[in-house]
């Protein structure tokens, strides 16, 4: 399957926790003010892939932890990121995503297509970012308005489930 993106880090430790493969999709409708990937707003920019070549990338490193998800916006193309997410799991990986739309808007718009891929999301990290907002303190997130929802838990429960990490 094809996917348009900005890029990818092959080892990422700032985009969820341990080491993992990011995908950065290029598009993304939100325009937030100050978003450290601007270059990946324009759905015709980036470069096209197939989801198989960025599979074998990510299956290279036999010490990656999870997969993340983000831009632009994933989405906006979630078939694709789907099919990211469950190969990531099937390699026991945990899957992250970043969007700017909110959890709760995503349950209103109920696109089977976006609640597939939330069916393989771990952790999604939601909300647009906000420069007025911005703290370096927070863990995994830009502004204070994003939060880190335990996706699994969440559509179990049918309300939000704050991710928790775990304490050792």
């Amino acid at each position: 399957m094809k996917i348009r993106i900005f890029g990818t880090a092959m080892d990422s430790i700032v985009d969820g926790p341990g080491i993992r493969f990011a995908v950065f999709t290029q598009g993304c409708p939100h325009h937030c003010e100050g978003c450290h990937n601007p270059e990946s707003h324009d759905f015709s920019g980036g470069r096209e892939e197939t989801t198989d070549a960025l599979i074998a990338q990510m299956l290279e490193n036999p010490l990656l932890d999870g997969l993340t998800l983000s831009g632009g916006d994933p989405l906006c193309q979630p078939d694709a990121c789907a099919e990211l997410a469950r190969a990531a799991h099937a390699a026991h990986m945990n899957v992250w995503c970043y969007t700017g739309w909110t959890w709760e808007a995503l349950m209103q718009q109920a696109d089977p297509a976006v609640l597939a891929l939330l069916q393989e999301v771990d952790v999604l990290v939601d909300g647009p970012f906000v420069l007025a907002q911005r703290s370096l303190e927070l863990t995994f997130c830009g502004s204070r308005n994003q939060r880190l929802i335990d996706v699994p838990k969440s559509l179990a429960a049918g309300e939000i489930v704050r991710w928790q990490p775990k304490k050792w």
